[in-house]
Order: C-alpha cells, then structure tokens, then sequence
C-alpha cells in the first residue's frame, strides 16, 4: 500500500500550517511519521491511501504487522503470445513480491488453443496471474500489474474503450476477479524489452515447456 502523510505543524511561537507528503510505501511513510512526532512539533498527523481512506499511526503499524506473514508489495508481470498460423497461444507471469521479510519470485506459464487474437492471449495472461495470486491467497491489497501491451493497460485503466466483445468480455472476467479479491489494481506499460521474463514464458509455453517455479532472491 502507498500513501500520503498529511500533519499540522506547529512552530515554536505558536503559527500552523498543514504540509502532505509526496506518495510513498506504507511502511516508509511510517518510519518518517514517527521520526516527525519525536520532534514535538506535529499538532496531528494522518496517511492517506490511494481510496482517500485515512489512517492513524497505530492503524498503519498493525496494518503492517498483519501483513508482514502474508505476501505484499506484490508487481505482476504478463505477456501473451499468439501464432497466428496455428491459432495457438502462450501465456506467461511473473509475480514478484515480499513474505516475512523477505523476496520471492513466482514464475508461471500455460498453453492454450481457444484464443483467437495477440490481444485475448495478452489478456488470458494476465488473468493468468490473477489466479496465481489468488492461489497466494492475495487479498484486500494493493497490486501493480505490468505488461507492454497498450490495449490491455489502456482498456483495464479506464483510458481506451474495450471495443472488442472478446476482449470486453476478458475485461469484465478481470474486473470481477478484481472484486472478488478484494485487489487494488495498478496498471503500468513497459517497453518490450523491459517485459523479457514474461515473454520468455509466454514463448516456452508456445514451444510445449511447462514452467512453474517459486524461488526466493538472494540479494549479493
């Protein structure tokens, strides 16, 4: 979860005013909330999450605290391809995220042969890592979902009509998975390049190899 620290700062002489943060991760925006009120100069202070919600200093830290155990800071990855000789796709996922302080990364790919477009396996892939993060048991949380496909980030963000009934229907099929889990979706386009993992998955699964794998990062 990222949010705003918004206090009212008193100075000696007694003059106030109210000062916001730029946006930064939770756990960030506490160790400076709590830095600030040792100076003795803050009047009160609240964070503010991306849906306006307030939050006090207690309410952060045992936000935190519970999901410390649980996975969070969490980034999806996707990537669809689509052989168009063939009518064949491959769909790839990449989850990265953080569990009991420390970080992993879920490698996951599938084959499928009910796809008719580039855009619908480019879609399938990210649902495909909807259903990734449901088996991690993601929910209630903030979730960045990656990819360089413009129609997807576009149609999923609000920003470009989902003209297309099949990929309506996939946006609808996203929404809902969305709700049901509770998820805050973030969506971010990336340049091809910088999308490599996925696609290497996406194009393994076109080429009949299964990938599954869980690994956590050690950092040298």
């Amino acid at each position: 979860m990222h949010v705003i620290i918004e206090w009212t700062y008193k100075a000696k002489k007694g003059a106030e005013t109210v000062l916001r943060s730029e946006e930064m991760p939770a756990a960030q925006a506490l160790l400076l909330a709590e830095d600030m009120e040792r100076t003795g100069r803050v009047k009160s202070l609240h964070c503010f999450d991306r849906q306006d919600t307030s939050w006090s200093l207690k309410e952060l830290k045992a936000y935190l605290k519970e999901i410390d155990t649980e996975p969070h800071n969490i980034t999806v990855y996707f990537d669809g391809g689509f052989d168009r000789a063939t009518y064949q796709s491959g769909l790839g996922c990449v989850i990265y995220y953080e569990q009991n302080g420390k970080p992993y990364r879920l490698r996951q790919n599938s084959f499928s042969s009910e796809l008719k477009s580039n855009n619908e396996a480019e879609y399938a892939a990210l649902y495909l890592g909807l259903v990734e993060l449901e088996l991690l048991n993601v929910h209630h949380l903030p979730v960045c979902f990656t990819g360089d496909s413009q129609v997807v980030i576009n149609q999923l963000s609000g920003e470009w009509p989902a003209l297309e009934k099949n990929l309506s229907s996939w946006a609808d099929k996203i929404d809902a998975k969305l709700e049901e889990l509770s998820i805050q979706p973030e969506y971010k386009l990336i340049a091809r390049k910088e999308n490599s993992e996925a696609d290497r998955l996406a194009t393994q699964a076109l080429n009949g190899i299964d990938i599954t794998g869980l690994k956590e990062i050690v950092k040298e």
